[in-house]
Protein backbone atom coordinates (compact mmCIF):
# COMPACT_ATOMS: atom_id res chain seq x y z
CA UNK A 1 0.00 0.00 0.00
CA UNK A 2 2.89 2.33 0.82
CA UNK A 3 4.49 1.64 -2.55
CA UNK A 4 1.35 2.62 -4.40
CA UNK A 5 1.21 5.88 -2.45
CA UNK A 6 4.81 6.68 -3.29
CA UNK A 7 4.11 6.21 -7.02
CA UNK A 8 1.10 8.53 -6.88
CA UNK A 9 3.13 11.20 -5.08
CA UNK A 10 5.88 11.01 -7.68
CA UNK A 11 3.39 11.48 -10.50
CA UNK A 12 1.90 14.49 -8.81
CA UNK A 13 5.29 16.13 -8.38
CA UNK A 14 6.11 15.48 -12.04
CA UNK A 15 2.96 17.26 -13.12
CA UNK A 16 3.76 20.28 -11.00
CA UNK A 17 7.15 20.82 -12.67
CA UNK A 18 7.44 23.89 -15.00
CA UNK A 19 8.29 22.96 -18.55
CA UNK A 20 10.50 25.86 -19.68
CA UNK A 21 11.07 24.40 -23.16
CA UNK A 22 7.39 23.92 -24.02
CA UNK A 23 4.72 26.23 -25.58
CA UNK A 24 3.85 29.55 -23.87
CA UNK A 25 0.78 29.79 -21.71
CA UNK A 26 -2.57 31.13 -22.91
CA UNK A 27 -2.23 34.46 -21.03
CA UNK A 28 1.12 35.12 -22.61
CA UNK A 29 -0.23 34.50 -26.10
CA UNK A 30 -3.10 36.94 -25.45
CA UNK A 31 -0.73 39.74 -24.44
CA UNK A 32 1.41 39.16 -27.50
CA UNK A 33 -1.69 39.46 -29.73
CA UNK A 34 -2.77 42.74 -28.08
CA UNK A 35 0.70 44.19 -28.52
CA UNK A 36 0.69 43.28 -32.21
CA UNK A 37 -2.71 44.99 -32.76
CA UNK A 38 -1.53 48.14 -30.99
CA UNK A 39 1.57 48.27 -33.17
CA UNK A 40 -0.54 47.90 -36.35
CA UNK A 41 -2.99 50.67 -35.32
CA UNK A 42 -0.13 52.97 -34.33
CA UNK A 43 1.61 52.36 -37.62
CA UNK A 44 -1.57 53.05 -39.61
CA UNK A 45 -2.18 56.27 -37.67
CA UNK A 46 1.34 57.45 -38.30
CA UNK A 47 1.02 56.62 -42.00
CA UNK A 48 -2.28 58.54 -42.34
CA UNK A 49 -0.82 61.52 -40.52
CA UNK A 50 2.19 61.50 -42.81
CA UNK A 51 -0.10 61.20 -45.85
CA UNK A 52 -2.21 64.18 -44.78
CA UNK A 53 0.87 66.26 -44.15
CA UNK A 54 2.24 65.38 -47.58
CA UNK A 55 -1.04 66.31 -49.45
CA UNK A 56 -1.18 70.09 -50.00
CA UNK A 57 -4.26 72.10 -49.03
CA UNK A 58 -5.58 74.49 -51.67
CA UNK A 59 -8.46 76.89 -52.21
CA UNK A 60 -10.64 76.61 -55.33
CA UNK A 61 -13.25 78.74 -57.07
CA UNK A 62 -15.62 78.06 -59.98
CA UNK A 63 -14.96 79.89 -63.24
CA UNK A 64 -17.93 82.07 -64.08
CA UNK A 65 -19.27 83.18 -67.42
CA UNK A 66 -18.33 86.71 -68.34
CA UNK A 67 -20.83 89.38 -69.34
CA UNK A 68 -21.75 89.38 -73.03
CA UNK A 69 -19.93 91.78 -75.30
CA UNK A 70 -21.37 95.23 -75.28
CA UNK A 71 -22.98 94.82 -71.83
CA UNK A 72 -22.75 97.37 -69.08
CA UNK A 73 -22.00 96.84 -65.42
CA UNK A 74 -24.48 97.55 -62.65
CA UNK A 75 -24.19 101.00 -61.15
CA UNK A 76 -26.88 100.47 -58.51
CA UNK A 77 -28.81 97.56 -57.00
CA UNK A 78 -32.28 97.78 -55.46
CA UNK A 79 -34.98 95.40 -54.31
CA UNK A 80 -38.73 95.47 -54.80
CA UNK A 81 -41.73 93.48 -55.97
CA UNK A 82 -43.67 92.49 -59.06
CA UNK A 83 -46.82 94.58 -59.36
CA UNK A 84 -49.75 94.74 -61.79
CA UNK A 85 -50.95 98.03 -63.26
CA UNK A 86 -54.35 96.47 -64.11
CA UNK A 87 -55.83 94.54 -61.22
CA UNK A 88 -59.48 94.59 -60.21
CA UNK A 89 -61.71 93.02 -57.59
CA UNK A 90 -64.81 92.44 -59.71
CA UNK A 91 -68.16 93.16 -58.06
CA UNK A 92 -71.78 93.73 -59.12
CA UNK A 93 -73.49 97.09 -59.61
CA UNK A 94 -76.46 95.94 -57.55
CA UNK A 95 -77.06 94.00 -54.35
CA UNK A 96 -78.18 90.44 -54.92
CA UNK A 97 -77.75 86.77 -54.15
CA UNK A 98 -75.21 84.77 -56.13
CA UNK A 99 -76.90 81.95 -58.03
CA UNK A 100 -74.05 80.87 -60.30
CA UNK A 101 -70.27 81.34 -60.31
CA UNK A 102 -67.96 80.05 -63.04
CA UNK A 103 -64.45 81.06 -61.98
CA UNK A 104 -61.58 79.36 -60.14
CA UNK A 105 -58.16 80.57 -59.07
CA UNK A 106 -55.66 80.37 -61.90
CA UNK A 107 -58.32 80.47 -64.62
CA UNK A 108 -57.64 82.74 -67.61
CA UNK A 109 -60.69 84.76 -68.67
CA UNK A 110 -61.35 86.95 -71.68
CA UNK A 111 -62.81 90.44 -71.60
CA UNK A 112 -66.62 90.24 -71.29
CA UNK A 113 -66.65 86.62 -70.10
CA UNK A 114 -69.40 85.76 -67.59
CA UNK A 115 -67.92 85.36 -64.12
CA UNK A 116 -71.11 84.98 -62.04
CA UNK A 117 -74.87 85.52 -62.08
CA UNK A 118 -77.16 87.01 -59.42
CA UNK A 119 -80.80 86.22 -58.69
CA UNK A 120 -82.67 87.92 -61.56
CA UNK A 121 -86.31 87.15 -60.59
CA UNK A 122 -87.18 90.73 -59.66
CA UNK A 123 -85.26 92.20 -62.59
CA UNK A 124 -87.11 89.97 -65.05
CA UNK A 125 -90.46 90.99 -63.50
CA UNK A 126 -89.60 94.66 -63.85
CA UNK A 127 -88.62 94.13 -67.47
CA UNK A 128 -91.89 92.33 -68.20
CA UNK A 129 -93.88 95.18 -66.60
CA UNK A 130 -92.01 97.80 -68.61
CA UNK A 131 -92.64 95.92 -71.83
CA UNK A 132 -96.34 95.63 -70.99
CA UNK A 133 -96.55 99.38 -70.36
CA UNK A 134 -94.86 99.99 -73.69
CA UNK A 135 -97.36 97.74 -75.45
CA UNK A 136 -100.27 99.60 -73.81
CA UNK A 137 -98.84 102.97 -74.84
CA UNK A 138 -98.47 101.81 -78.42
CA UNK A 139 -102.05 100.47 -78.44
CA UNK A 140 -103.38 103.80 -77.17
CA UNK A 141 -101.34 105.58 -79.80
CA UNK A 142 -103.02 103.52 -82.53
CA UNK A 143 -106.49 104.34 -81.21
CA UNK A 144 -105.75 108.06 -81.07
CA UNK A 145 -104.35 108.00 -84.59
CA UNK A 146 -107.62 106.46 -85.87
CA UNK A 147 -109.71 109.08 -84.07
CA UNK A 148 -107.50 111.86 -85.39
CA UNK A 149 -107.85 110.57 -88.92
CA UNK A 150 -111.65 110.76 -88.59
CA UNK A 151 -111.46 114.22 -87.01
CA UNK A 152 -109.32 115.48 -89.89
CA UNK A 153 -111.94 114.26 -92.37
CA UNK A 154 -114.80 115.85 -90.34
CA UNK A 155 -112.94 119.14 -90.20
CA UNK A 156 -112.36 119.14 -93.97
CA UNK A 157 -116.02 118.35 -94.60
CA UNK A 158 -117.19 121.11 -92.24
CA UNK A 159 -114.86 123.56 -93.97
CA UNK A 160 -116.45 122.72 -97.33
CA UNK A 161 -120.02 123.09 -96.00
CA UNK A 162 -119.16 126.38 -94.33
CA UNK A 163 -117.87 127.73 -97.62
CA UNK A 164 -121.26 126.88 -99.17
CA UNK A 165 -123.11 128.57 -96.32
CA UNK A 166 -124.76 125.23 -95.45
CA UNK A 167 -123.67 124.98 -91.77
CA UNK A 168 -123.22 127.40 -88.98
CA UNK A 169 -119.78 128.63 -87.99
CA UNK A 170 -120.25 126.93 -84.58
CA UNK A 171 -120.12 123.50 -86.22
CA UNK A 172 -116.83 124.48 -87.86
CA UNK A 173 -115.37 125.51 -84.49
CA UNK A 174 -116.44 122.19 -82.92
CA UNK A 175 -114.75 120.19 -85.71
CA UNK A 176 -111.57 122.24 -85.35
CA UNK A 177 -111.51 121.75 -81.56
CA UNK A 178 -111.97 118.00 -81.91
CA UNK A 179 -109.10 117.79 -84.38
CA UNK A 180 -106.72 119.84 -82.21
CA UNK A 181 -107.60 117.81 -79.10
CA UNK A 182 -106.79 114.54 -80.84
CA UNK A 183 -103.53 115.99 -82.14
CA UNK A 184 -102.56 116.83 -78.54
CA UNK A 185 -103.55 113.34 -77.40
CA UNK A 186 -101.39 111.84 -80.14
CA UNK A 187 -98.38 113.88 -79.00
CA UNK A 188 -98.98 112.74 -75.41
CA UNK A 189 -99.29 109.13 -76.55
CA UNK A 190 -96.03 109.37 -78.45
CA UNK A 191 -94.31 110.78 -75.36
CA UNK A 192 -95.77 107.94 -73.30
CA UNK A 193 -94.31 105.47 -75.81
CA UNK A 194 -90.91 107.12 -75.46
CA UNK A 195 -91.10 106.94 -71.66
CA UNK A 196 -92.20 103.32 -71.80
CA UNK A 197 -89.33 102.54 -74.16
CA UNK A 198 -86.85 104.11 -71.75
CA UNK A 199 -88.41 102.12 -68.93
CA UNK A 200 -87.80 98.95 -70.88
CA UNK A 201 -84.16 99.97 -71.40
CA UNK A 202 -83.72 100.65 -67.68
CA UNK A 203 -85.27 97.31 -66.79
CA UNK A 204 -83.00 95.60 -69.32
CA UNK A 205 -79.96 97.28 -67.74
CA UNK A 206 -81.09 96.09 -64.31
CA UNK A 207 -81.39 92.59 -65.69
CA UNK A 208 -77.96 92.83 -67.30
CA UNK A 209 -76.52 93.96 -63.94
CA UNK A 210 -77.35 90.55 -62.54
CA UNK A 211 -74.70 89.12 -64.89
CA UNK A 212 -71.13 89.90 -63.74
CA UNK A 213 -68.57 90.01 -66.56
CA UNK A 214 -64.79 90.36 -66.74
CA UNK A 215 -63.78 94.01 -67.29
CA UNK A 216 -60.58 92.96 -69.10
CA UNK A 217 -58.67 89.84 -70.06
CA UNK A 218 -56.55 88.36 -67.31
CA UNK A 219 -56.05 85.60 -64.77
CA UNK A 220 -58.22 85.00 -61.71
CA UNK A 221 -56.02 85.16 -58.61
CA UNK A 222 -58.74 85.09 -55.93
CA UNK A 223 -62.29 83.77 -55.62
CA UNK A 224 -64.27 85.67 -52.99
CA UNK A 225 -67.90 84.50 -53.13
CA UNK A 226 -69.87 81.27 -53.43
CA UNK A 227 -73.39 80.56 -54.76
CA UNK A 228 -75.99 81.48 -52.14
CA UNK A 229 -74.04 84.40 -50.68
CA UNK A 230 -75.18 88.00 -50.90
CA UNK A 231 -73.01 90.43 -52.80
CA UNK A 232 -73.13 94.22 -52.84
CA UNK A 233 -71.05 97.01 -54.41
CA UNK A 234 -70.78 98.61 -50.96
CA UNK A 235 -70.03 97.11 -47.59
CA UNK A 236 -73.18 96.23 -45.66
CA UNK A 237 -71.36 96.42 -42.33
CA UNK A 238 -72.73 93.14 -41.00
CA UNK A 239 -69.96 90.92 -42.30
CA UNK A 240 -72.32 88.59 -44.19
CA UNK A 241 -72.35 90.49 -47.50
CA UNK A 242 -69.46 90.11 -49.94
CA UNK A 243 -68.18 93.11 -51.86
CA UNK A 244 -66.64 91.18 -54.74
CA UNK A 245 -66.81 87.99 -56.76
CA UNK A 246 -63.08 87.63 -57.35
CA UNK A 247 -59.85 89.38 -58.30
CA UNK A 248 -58.48 89.47 -61.87
CA UNK A 249 -54.95 90.48 -62.84
CA UNK A 250 -53.89 91.52 -66.33
CA UNK A 251 -50.59 89.65 -66.63
CA UNK A 252 -49.57 91.82 -69.58
CA UNK A 253 -49.48 94.83 -67.25
CA UNK A 254 -46.93 93.38 -64.82
CA UNK A 255 -43.94 95.52 -63.97
CA UNK A 256 -41.29 95.83 -61.27
CA UNK A 257 -41.49 98.47 -58.58
CA UNK A 258 -38.36 98.97 -56.48
CA UNK A 259 -37.39 101.35 -53.71
CA UNK A 260 -34.15 103.21 -54.37
CA UNK A 261 -32.34 105.00 -51.57
CA UNK A 262 -32.76 108.71 -52.14
CA UNK A 263 -29.00 109.17 -51.80
CA UNK A 264 -28.47 107.21 -55.04
CA UNK A 265 -31.54 108.19 -57.07
CA UNK A 266 -29.30 110.41 -59.20
CA UNK A 267 -27.91 107.23 -60.77
CA UNK A 268 -31.33 106.30 -62.21
CA UNK A 269 -32.77 107.83 -65.37
CA UNK A 270 -35.91 107.20 -67.43
CA UNK A 271 -35.31 104.59 -70.11
CA UNK A 272 -32.23 103.20 -68.36
CA UNK A 273 -31.63 99.50 -68.96
CA UNK A 274 -31.84 97.12 -66.00
CA UNK A 275 -31.26 93.45 -65.28
CA UNK A 276 -33.63 91.89 -62.76
CA UNK A 277 -33.46 88.63 -60.82
CA UNK A 278 -36.48 87.06 -59.13
CA UNK A 279 -35.91 85.61 -55.67
CA UNK A 280 -37.68 82.45 -56.87
CA UNK A 281 -35.36 82.05 -59.90
CA UNK A 282 -31.93 83.42 -58.89
CA UNK A 283 -30.20 82.17 -62.07
CA UNK A 284 -32.69 83.80 -64.47
CA UNK A 285 -31.72 87.27 -65.70
CA UNK A 286 -34.70 89.35 -66.87
CA UNK A 287 -34.02 92.41 -69.04
CA UNK A 288 -36.03 95.58 -68.53
CA UNK A 289 -35.98 99.36 -68.61
CA UNK A 290 -36.98 102.21 -66.32
CA UNK A 291 -40.49 103.51 -67.05
CA UNK A 292 -40.53 106.41 -64.62
CA UNK A 293 -39.23 107.69 -61.33
CA UNK A 294 -42.26 108.48 -59.17
CA UNK A 295 -41.73 112.11 -58.06
CA UNK A 296 -42.22 111.61 -54.34
CA UNK A 297 -40.13 110.18 -51.52
CA UNK A 298 -41.03 108.00 -48.56
CA UNK A 299 -39.77 109.98 -45.58
CA UNK A 300 -39.97 106.98 -43.23
CA UNK A 301 -37.66 104.87 -45.41
CA UNK A 302 -35.79 107.66 -47.26
CA UNK A 303 -36.50 105.94 -50.59
CA UNK A 304 -37.95 106.82 -53.98
CA UNK A 305 -40.11 104.39 -55.93
CA UNK A 306 -39.06 103.48 -59.47
CA UNK A 307 -41.26 101.72 -62.06
CA UNK A 308 -39.55 99.25 -64.40
CA UNK A 309 -40.96 97.67 -67.57
CA UNK A 310 -40.39 93.95 -68.14
CA UNK A 311 -38.97 93.30 -71.60
CA UNK A 312 -39.40 89.49 -71.55
CA UNK A 313 -42.92 88.38 -70.58
CA UNK A 314 -43.07 84.96 -68.95
CA UNK A 315 -45.69 82.92 -67.10
CA UNK A 316 -43.24 82.42 -64.21
CA UNK A 317 -43.50 86.11 -63.30
CA UNK A 318 -46.48 86.56 -60.98
CA UNK A 319 -47.62 89.50 -58.81
CA UNK A 320 -45.99 90.18 -55.43
CA UNK A 321 -42.85 88.16 -56.17
CA UNK A 322 -39.67 89.57 -54.68
CA UNK A 323 -37.14 90.91 -57.19
CA UNK A 324 -33.66 92.40 -57.15
CA UNK A 325 -32.83 94.88 -59.87
CA UNK A 326 -29.44 95.99 -61.11
CA UNK A 327 -29.41 99.34 -62.92
CA UNK A 328 -26.92 99.14 -65.78
CA UNK A 329 -24.55 101.87 -66.91
CA UNK A 330 -25.10 103.73 -70.18
CA UNK A 331 -23.90 102.33 -73.49
CA UNK A 332 -21.13 104.91 -73.84
CA UNK A 333 -19.58 104.02 -70.51
CA UNK A 334 -20.01 100.33 -71.32
CA UNK A 335 -18.13 100.72 -74.60
CA UNK A 336 -15.20 102.33 -72.80
CA UNK A 337 -15.07 99.75 -70.00
CA UNK A 338 -13.17 96.47 -70.44
CA UNK A 339 -15.59 93.67 -71.30
CA UNK A 340 -14.86 89.95 -71.14
CA UNK A 341 -16.29 87.44 -73.56
CA UNK A 342 -15.04 84.08 -72.15
CA UNK A 343 -14.93 83.05 -68.48
CA UNK A 344 -13.54 84.92 -65.49
CA UNK A 345 -11.29 83.55 -62.73
CA UNK A 346 -9.34 85.26 -59.94
CA UNK A 347 -6.18 86.86 -61.27
CA UNK A 348 -3.89 84.85 -58.98
CA UNK A 349 -5.29 81.57 -60.33
CA UNK A 350 -3.42 82.11 -63.64
CA UNK A 351 0.29 81.26 -63.49
CA UNK A 352 2.92 83.29 -65.27
CA UNK A 353 3.33 80.55 -67.90
CA UNK A 354 -0.36 80.81 -68.92
CA UNK A 355 -1.57 77.71 -67.10
CA UNK A 356 -4.15 77.01 -64.41
CA UNK A 357 -4.71 74.03 -62.13
CA UNK A 358 -8.21 72.58 -62.60
CA UNK A 359 -9.56 70.63 -59.62
CA UNK A 360 -11.70 67.50 -60.01
CA UNK A 361 -12.23 64.38 -57.86
CA UNK A 362 -9.51 65.16 -55.33
CA UNK A 363 -6.75 65.84 -57.89
CA UNK A 364 -5.58 68.76 -59.99
CA UNK A 365 -4.89 68.95 -63.69
CA UNK A 366 -2.43 71.46 -65.07
CA UNK A 367 -4.00 72.99 -68.13
CA UNK A 368 -2.77 75.54 -70.66
CA UNK A 369 -5.25 78.35 -71.31
CA UNK A 370 -5.41 81.53 -73.35
CA UNK A 371 -5.56 84.45 -70.91
CA UNK A 372 -7.27 87.66 -71.94
CA UNK A 373 -7.51 91.08 -70.41
CA UNK A 374 -7.77 91.85 -66.70
CA UNK A 375 -11.26 92.78 -65.47
CA UNK A 376 -10.79 94.28 -62.03
CA UNK A 377 -9.31 91.64 -59.72
CA UNK A 378 -10.25 88.91 -62.19
CA UNK A 379 -8.66 87.62 -65.36
CA UNK A 380 -10.42 86.71 -68.57
CA UNK A 381 -9.82 83.21 -69.98
CA UNK A 382 -10.58 83.28 -73.69
CA UNK A 383 -9.89 79.61 -74.41
CA UNK A 384 -9.19 76.39 -72.52
CA UNK A 385 -11.64 76.69 -69.60
CA UNK A 386 -15.39 76.29 -69.28
CA UNK A 387 -17.75 78.06 -66.91
CA UNK A 388 -18.32 76.00 -63.77
CA UNK A 389 -14.92 74.27 -63.73
CA UNK A 390 -13.04 74.83 -60.47
CA UNK A 391 -9.56 76.31 -60.53
CA UNK A 392 -6.97 76.52 -57.75
CA UNK A 393 -6.43 79.99 -56.32
CA UNK A 394 -2.76 80.96 -55.93
CA UNK A 395 -1.36 77.43 -56.55
CA UNK A 396 1.92 76.73 -54.67
CA UNK A 397 5.04 76.40 -56.85
CA UNK A 398 5.52 72.79 -55.73
CA UNK A 399 2.09 71.69 -57.02
CA UNK A 400 2.40 69.12 -59.81
CA UNK A 401 0.08 67.90 -62.53
CA UNK A 402 -2.11 65.05 -61.26
CA UNK A 403 -1.23 65.68 -57.60
CA UNK A 404 -3.74 64.83 -54.89
CA UNK A 405 -4.94 67.85 -52.92
CA UNK A 406 -7.27 68.73 -50.11
CA UNK A 407 -9.77 71.59 -50.27
CA UNK A 408 -9.37 74.16 -47.53
CA UNK A 409 -12.36 74.48 -45.26
CA UNK A 410 -14.12 77.82 -45.51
Amino acid sequence: MSRQTAVDTSELLRELRIDRDGRPSRTRRRWLLVAAVVLVVLGATLWLAWSRLSVPTVRTVAARAAAPAGGAGSVLDASGYVTARRQATVSAKITGKVTEESIEEGMRVAEGAVLARLDDTEAKAQLALARAQLAAARSQDGEIRAQLHQAERDYARSQELLNRQLVAEQAMDAARAQRDMLRAKLAAAQEAIRVATESVSVAQVQLDNTVIRAPFSGVVVAKSAQPGEMISPISAGGGFTRTGIGTIVDMDSLEFQVDVNESYINRVTAGQRVEATLNAYPDWKIPGSVIAIIPTADRSKATVKVRIAISAKDARIVPDMGVRVGFLGDAAAASRAPVAAGVLVPGDAVRSDGTVFVYAAGRVERRSVTPGQAVGAEREIVKGLRAGERVVIAPPPSLKDGAAVRIAEK
